[in-house]
């Protein structure tokens, strides 16, 4: 169940069993209340999963829902503003945002990123900022940064 002042992680067609592994084992250490998989997005029944998350699916609420509008209208309905984590024209800096009790943060697929259907629904859509010569990081590595920086600031 959904709570105040909490953290959801949404998973947009994650195709990668490891990257989704090492998200769970993330969300679980930072206290994340629920990681909701959409679409192709592989749930802890894959063993490869199972072996990256270390176990973690097992302390971490997940969820899986066929398609991510179906996710977005779940976490809404339960007061969650979306933040779609993505680079765009119209994305702002994660430092530029306020960050609400109820946060549902969504991640993109690692090829295509957050298909711009979903970036509609979003209440916002957020990057980090990029200071290399490469301009996105592992989807993995991005969940570990927004989650722990989001609970800094809540």
């Amino acid at each position: 169940m959904l709570n105040s002042k909490n953290i959801v992680i949404i998973l947009d067609n994650i195709r990668s069993v490891h990257n989704v592994g090492a998200i769970l084992r993330t969300a679980d250490g930072a206290g994340v209340t629920e990681v909701i998989l959409c679409g192709i997005t592989p749930t802890p029944e894959h063993k490869k999963v199972h072996k990256t998350a270390l176990n973690a699916e097992e302390y971490i609420i997940w969820k899986y829902f066929g398609n991510t509008e179906e996710a977005i209208n779940y976490v809404r309905s339960n007061g969650y503003t979306i933040y779609s984590i993505e680079q765009d024209e119209n994305s702002k800096d994660i430092n530029q945002i306020e960050i609400m009790n109820k946060s549902a943060f969504l991640f993109g697929n690692e090829i295509t990123g957050v298909s711009p259907s979903i970036k509609q629904l979003s209440d916002f859509i957020v990057e980090l900022p990029m200071n290399g010569k490469k301009n996105s990081l592992n989807v993995s590595t991005c969940v570990g940064i927004v989650t722990y920086y989001a609970k800094l600031q809540l």
